[in-house]
């Protein structure tokens, strides 16, 4: 019984790791030469109710691989404006760490491949077809293929394609499964609230800063640097996928993390406006290597699926990620990841499909966020455990703690700890 699972950010790496440990064969397919998609750029876990939806999973049984992360952390229980308790993990480290554990799971790794079509016959999906000629075929899918490009749009919604990690150019464009399989999946612009929007961080090489700045940035793991008025970025805070930086603290400052680069906590900084600013003088930009002008366009393209993450109009395809709604965020990816991959065996093993418990932040996010999206005021907005209005959601719901006790004890109440180490088929 086979799962294959398009796309390897954290939604889909989360999604292969869980089919596996329920027992199924699993195939993941990757178009670029690395796995995790942004997750390569991003770093932040924890911060927030991200430490409360991740410790929920963590019960639930996915906390090998949260360890994972932990092993490439860089900080850990940092405060900047706005965040508390945060981890970063190394960007630089994380990758190969997920890749190893993902082939000890048994997990089939495809790369660099991608896919261009679906074998359908009615509403079930046989195989896909990839850019080098093969059909893979497989029992169940789940399309974790993202929203971010492809250059068109970040041409059209953005400045051109400003060269990120996605490196849509070398590898070709992102291809949705669902819109391979015919379904009509929910776009930018078309008829709808935009709700595109350009990815929230830039990453700066270290080695072009000042030595002493770096210093103090690897010390602490955040620097707020003052911006003097002039150069304030209030009007593109609300181009930002994260809305969760989206205050006055994250316009009037420089704010840095260390992730292994310098990250850079806004859409794009005008490289000449950066220079002038001490310790800057030399900078450069890592990623994306315009982010002087603007940066990668993502949320272009929504599946339509209800809680358990099943897309609408197919019977064995699931979805997560950026792809399963307005999400934003490594732990939101992951929450979903693990969700549709242990829901695909489900399906193969015959049982019913789980949708989280509006109880825990991890089914009250999704659940939240699909009826929200029906209105033209929530198509408008982003979801996120760690700000914006989803979490005064929870804090007001009484689901944000960081106390593990308490969240081991509302998990066991469910009845869904361990639930992801449990074999579903042999």
């Amino acid at each position: 019984m086979s799962v294959v699972v398009a796309g390897s950010g954290w939604a889909g790496c989360a999604a292969a790791y869980a089919a596996a440990s329920a027992g199924a064969q699993v195939v993941l397919i990757e178009k670029t030469d690395m796995l995790l998609g942004t997750g390569l750029v991003g770093g932040i876990m924890n911060n927030n109710g991200r430490f409360t939806a991740a410790a929920e999973l963590r019960v639930m049984g996915a906390d090998g691989f949260f360890n994972l992360i932990e092993r490439a952390a860089r900080h850990r229980c940092l405060d900047f404006p706005g965040h508390r308790h945060v981890s970063l993990y190394d960007v630089t480290r994380i990758e190969p760490l997920v890749r190893n554990a993902l082939r000890e799971a048994g997990v089939q790794l495809h790369l660099p491949t991608r896919v261009t079509g679906v074998e359908k016959c009615g509403g079930i999906i046989g195989a896909v077809s990839t850019a080098d000629g093969r059909n893979i075929r497989g029992d169940v899918f789940i399309d974790c293929t993202g929203t971010a490009g492809p250059v068109k749009n970040c041409a059209r919604f953005g400045r051109g394609c400003v060269m990120c990690i996605l490196r849509c150019p070398t590898f070709g464009p992102r291809v949705s499964l669902s819109t391979r399989a015919g379904i009509a999946e929910l776009r930018a612009g078309e008829g709808f609230p935009h709700f595109e929007a350009m990815s929230g961080s830039c990453k700066l090489d270290k080695k072009s800063l000042d030595l002493g700045l770096v210093r103090d940035l690897e010390r602490k793991g955040v620097l707020v640097i003052p911006l003097p008025a002039q150069l304030y970025k209030r009007e593109m805070l609300a181009k930002k996928a994260c809305q969760q930086y989206v205050c006055g603290e994250f316009a009037e400052n420089l704010v840095l993390l260390d992730t292994g680069h310098a990250k850079l906590m806004t859409p794009y900084f005008p490289l000449e406006a950066l220079r002038t600013l001490e310790g800057f003088k030399d900078a450069r930009y890592a990623d994306p290597y315009s982010g002087g002008i603007g940066n990668s366009i993502r949320f272009m393209a929504v599946a339509p699926c209800d809680d358990a993450l099943k897309v609408s109009g197919m019977e064995n395809l699931f979805c997560a990620g950026e792809k399963a709604g307005l999400l934003v965020g490594h732990t939101e990816a992951i929450v979903t990841g693990f969700l549709a991959g242990h829901n695909a065996v489900r399906y193969l093993a015959g049982k019913e499909l789980l949708v989280l418990p509006d109880s825990l932040a991890a089914g009250d996010i999704i659940s939240f966020m699909h009826r929200e999206m029906k209105t033209s005021s929530g198509l408008k907005k982003k979801y996120t455990f760690s700000g914006a209005g989803y979490f005064q959601r929870m804090r007001e719901r009484g689901l944000y703690t960081t106390d593990n006790a308490v969240i081991r004890a509302r998990v066991e109440k469910t009845g869904l700890a361990g639930l992801f180490k449990q074999k579903l088929v042999q």
